[in-house]
């Protein structure tokens, strides 16, 4: 196959999925819908799968056999906004330029949607005998959940694969782990009261104060507790509170005080491990805070839980793509991916992309247009692999 040939005709799909604004807040269908009309040109069997509101969907192709044992090829099709960023240039309209791609999504991560797309010809031309399977979804950027009506169906009325490949920036190296990340929102309704009279009052914000003090001392213990590794920077499992608010003005004792924090847990750490220490903390601080006002109260929702990707030396994920890339190590990233959903369904499972996640989720994002030609090479060795 020439290769010119389909680096171009990945850098030209590279350009029509950059042009679709799909931010996470956002609609994806029609992206969606452009990737179906394009897999439809090829004959393959399509499984499409909408949200609960139906205003974003999953979509999945499958080249060769229907039966077990296959690859999955897995991207996101959603972005991070560019609203507050600087960018030089239209972030939906694709620029080439310094052998770089620029654009909203080109590392992170419609580079390698593209190169998958593009390998097509070349995945159906192989004489495959075991199936590649194309799955882009959606919500990676908030729930890392939009893949999952599909992941479920594996093994059910879809054939069960042996190995996934999330195609996230790492440089084309072999990441095979990565931290999770649970989410959480914090509410605390204290009782209003002129702040001359402290005694007829209980202040939200007080309250909420001795929360984030609770989570630091909780983010500590956990440090202390769990153990390490030096393949993750910082090398522990962490809680931080991003954004705390509330009150209406400085001489009334708070009615609300919100709090927004996260958790993020090396493998092996459980994800509600910070959780369920805040909430022996929480019970602790209403019970002494909070006598004589029933009224109050701390109500904590918890909002995303990405499960964290732990490394399976050996696995056939593992060594597929280090055959593939030609590397004999693996590395560990500090971002969360889809990758822990899939290896939470009994999938092995490993990141490799092009690109890199310093480039990601700023203004003037690109990849360089070598990495998009080492991932054709790589998947080219794919398909070899299985044919």
């Amino acid at each position: 196959m020439n290769t010119a040939a389909t680096l171009e005709r990945a850098l030209e799909i590279a350009e029509t999925l950059i042009a679709f604004d799909t931010e996470s807040a956002k609609s994806n269908l029609a992206l969606i819908d452009w990737v179906e009309s394009y897999l439809r040109q090829y004959g393959l069997p399509i499984v499409r799968a909408p949200n609960a509101s139906g205003d974003k969907a999953a979509i999945m192709a499958t080249i060769g056999p229907m039966q077990d044992g296959g690859i999955v090829l897995s991207g996101h099709t959603d972005c991070v906004p560019v609203e507050g960023q600087k960018w030089t240039g239209d972030p939906f309209r694709l620029r080439r330029e310094g052998g770089r791609i620029y654009g909203r999504g080109a590392c992170d991560m419609k580079g390698f949607d593209a190169v998958a797309l593009a390998m097509i010809p070349e995945f159906m031309a192989a004489d495959l005998k075991k199936p590649i399977h194309i799955l882009l979804s959606y919500d990676e950027e908030t729930t890392c959940a939009g893949s999952l009506d599909i992941v479920r169906r594996f093994g059910a009325d879809l054939p069960k694969p042996s190995v996934t490949l999330v195609g996230e920036p790492t440089l084309m190296q072999v990441a095979d782990a990565h931290k999770s990340v649970s989410t959480y929102r914090t509410r605390v309704r204290g009782h209003e009261s002129h702040s001359a009279k402290l005694h007829q009052g209980v202040s939200a914000v007080h309250v909420g104060a001795r929360l984030a003090m609770a989570l630091e001392k909780i983010g500590a213990e956990i440090a202390e507790e769990s153990a390490s590794s030096e393949r993750f920077d910082p090398p522990v499992s962490t809680v931080h509170v991003g954004i705390i608010g509330g009150g209406t003005a400085r001489n009334i004792m708070a009615r609300d005080c919100e709090l927004l924090w996260e958790f993020r847990g090396l493998p092996g750490v459980s994800l509600r491990t910070a959780y369920n220490k805040f909430m022996l903390a929480c019970d602790e601080i209403a019970q002494r805070r909070f006598k004589g006002f029933p009224d109050c109260e701390i109500v904590t929702q918890i909002e995303v839980e990405i499960p964290a990707l732990a490394p399976e030396p050996g696995s056939p994920a593992e060594t597929l793509a280090l055959r593939l890339s030609r590397q004999n190590r693996t590395v560990a990233v500090p971002y969360a991916s889809e990758a822990g959903q899939f290896q939470l369904h009994d999938l092995p499972t490993v990141l490799c992309g092009p690109g890199s996640i310093e480039q990601a989720h700023q203004a003037d994002e690109y990849c360089e247009i070598a990495q998009i030609e080492e991932c054709v090479a790589f998947l080219r060795r794919l398909a070899a692999e299985l044919s």
